[in-house]
């Protein structure tokens, strides 16, 4: 995991460092209209006031505001049009439309989604397209990750089976965190969960109040034109590990229930963990039977006229990523470049 001093914002960074950072954007630039009209699509999940960001314990998980706020402004200011996805589809099927966007999306959706990233995006009147795992909001998903990494950040020790565990300092809270998260994921995370609650006297569905938006905040943001609406299954599972039956319910039931409690066509898609291996063609073809017009992957890379719309690349951005030099790569496409040769697809 990166330090704190590896992952600071450019305004932080010393000012030989803010001289190459400079030189690199120039390069960027010159570069740039040699480049074909692209588009770039972003996916991000959580973010968090720049004061916050250090503290938390999962913090790769969350965007860093003031770089977001940062980055929208580079955005805007070098020429990009930040668009919905129902826009960026429409001109990759249309040539001569093409010309050069952005999307940012955020998959699952929390508070924060409601609390802090949509406002911020209306203060730079640009849209943002939300991809809702509707067992938040309905609260039969355990937000497992999400309470376990609260816990940890406001005591100074947890309660395990096996006994107390002191997590005093930052840099225990993070490696507690990850030791935590690995031994868990899986299909019996929610039950590790519950019992980590029960012993450490937390009332679970609060909790889960804390960090879920909820549908009440959902129908503030379903008639904000800044704001789009699509869906990311029922329980965020990874769909290509199960039969066609229980994928289809997951993605149907999804774009269902937006439907019922929102009133909206929720158009696009976006698959839970998006490589090649958690979303094949019968995966695709199961989100066009369910009305869908549009799946994202999680498979970096940039768009082009003639772009498959079943399998959009995104770019993912976390909370290493507070420089503009890494968004400048994701926008040329070297950093999908740099992920199929690494096979990070």
């Amino acid at each position: 995991m990166a330090t704190s001093a590896d992952t600071r914002p450019d305004r932080a960074r010393p000012r030989r460092s803010a001289a190459a950072t400079a030189l690199s954007r120039g390069i960027w630039g010159l570069a740039d209209p040699l480049l074909d009209p692209r588009g770039c699509l972003f996916i991000f999940h959580r973010a968090a006031p720049h004061a916050d960001w250090d503290g938390l314990p999962n913090r790769e998980f969350y965007l860093d505001l003031d770089f977001l706020d940062r980055m929208l402004t580079h955005l805007v200011a070098t020429g990009w049009a930040i668009v919905t996805l129902d826009e960026a589809t429409e001109r990759m099927a249309h040539p001569g439309r093409m010309r050069r966007f952005v999307n940012f999306s955020v998959d699952d959706c929390y508070r924060d989604t409601f609390e802090h990233v949509v406002p911020l995006f209306r203060r730079h009147g640009v849209p943002v397209t939300l991809f809702v795992t509707t067992g938040i909001p309905d609260g039969t998903m355990p937000l497992w990750a999400a309470g376990l990494e609260e816990v940890l950040r406001i005591r100074d020790s947890v309660l395990l089976p096996e006994g107390p565990l002191a997590v005093a300092t930052p840099e225990a809270k993070r490696e507690a965190f990850v030791r935590l998260a690995r031994a868990w994921d899986g299909s019996q995370a929610g039950a590790r969960y519950a019992e980590f609650c029960r012993l450490n006297g937390i009332d679970e569905a609060v909790m889960h109040a804390r960090h879920a938006i909820s549908w009440e905040m959902l129908e503030a943001l379903r008639d904000d034109p800044l704001v789009e609406i699509g869906g990311h299954t029922v329980s965020h599972a990874r769909i290509a590990s199960l039969d066609a039956e229980a994928a289809y319910g997951e993605l149907a039931g999804c774009r269902e229930r937006l439907r019922a409690r929102l009133g909206c066509d929720a158009r696009h898609f976006a698959f839970p963990y998006g490589r090649r291996g958690d979303c094949g063609p019968r995966d695709v073809a199961l989100a066009r039977e369910a009305g869908f017009a549009s799946a994202a992957t999680t498979r970096k890379g940039v768009v082009r006229a003639g772009q498959d719309a079943w399998t959009l690349p995104r770019n993912t951005l976390n909370g290493a990523h507070r420089n503009l030099l890494l968004t400048e790569a994701h926008l040329s496409g070297a950093t999908g470049v740099a992920g199929r040769i690494l096979g990070h697809v």
